[in-house]
């Protein structure tokens, strides 16, 4: 049977000689594996809406399996990100981090529109940083991950000096700091951040501005909050870090 959907080339992988199996993230049917026969081939009518990130109409003959992919029509390649070193790093860890979390044929509407949005503001030109950590704090729920963002996890207050700790969960308050020597200690600024981040309709986005120490600060939280958490090592994300220093560098 023949299926149509909205989707975005979240994985390829080369296929013999001329072939792609090309993995969808899609609004009507979640993950989708795909066999793209010929897309390898420069003058095949699928190369172009078989390249990572694209966002396409896409039609594919279902099966129990692999389905096949039929046609495409492009609706943005997402050139910037593509023609960007950085912002292929910051995508691709979004897309890789989207496709180890998702079961294949499980349908979110609201995850497939949060990915085509952050995308589409990377190739915007949005602060890329700032994108990865909204996207990273909005895939915990994803992964039945709840940190506590809203008051002390160990006495409940919701006043007060708070700091985040890993082991606890979620935020300390300065009357609890004892219960975690370990605790990382951040900003009124970057646990501010971290709750909106959490919360925040990223369709509603504006002009986040963020300095470089609560970068840093929420970078370490969120990194060392999915190492302990999300049972997750993706090689992207190792290669975004490295990109993320070289750009320090520079």
């Amino acid at each position: 049977m023949l299926q149509k959907c909205e989707g975005i080339v979240i994985r390829t992988t080369d296929y013999g000689e001329n072939n792609k199996i090309v993995t969808l993230y899609t609004r009507e049917f979640g993950k989708v594996g795909v066999m793209a026969r010929g897309a390898k081939k420069p003058s095949s009518r699928l190369a172009a809406v078989t390249q990572l990130f694209t966002y396409g109409h896409f039609l594919f003959q279902a099966s129990s399996g692999l389905g096949g992919l039929q046609q495409g029509e492009m609706i943005s390649s997402m050139r910037s990100i593509r023609e960007d070193l950085f912002l292929t790093a910051h995508a691709s860890f979004m897309v890789d981090l989207t496709d180890k979390v998702t079961e294949d044929k499980k349908t979110n509407p609201f995850l497939f529109e949060l990915l085509l949005q952050t995308l589409n503001y990377l190739n915007e030109g949005y602060d890329m940083e700032v994108l990865t950590f909204i996207y990273e704090m909005k895939m915990l729920n994803i992964q039945g991950l709840y940190p506590v963002l809203d008051r002390c996890t160990n006495c409940g207050s919701t006043e007060g000096e708070f700091h985040f700790s890993i082991r606890e969960g979620g935020l300390l308050c300065h009357r609890c700091f004892e219960k975690d020597p370990y605790r990382f200690k951040v900003s009124p600024g970057t646990v501010r951040l971290l709750r909106l981040f959490y919360l925040l309709d990223v369709s509603r986005l504006g002009n986040i501005s963020v300095k470089p120490e609560t970068k840093a600060e929420l970078k370490k939280v969120i990194s060392a909050y999915y190492d302990e958490y999300s049972g997750l090592y993706l090689k992207t994300r190792k290669f975004l870090d490295q990109m993320d220093s070289f750009r320090d560098m520079l």
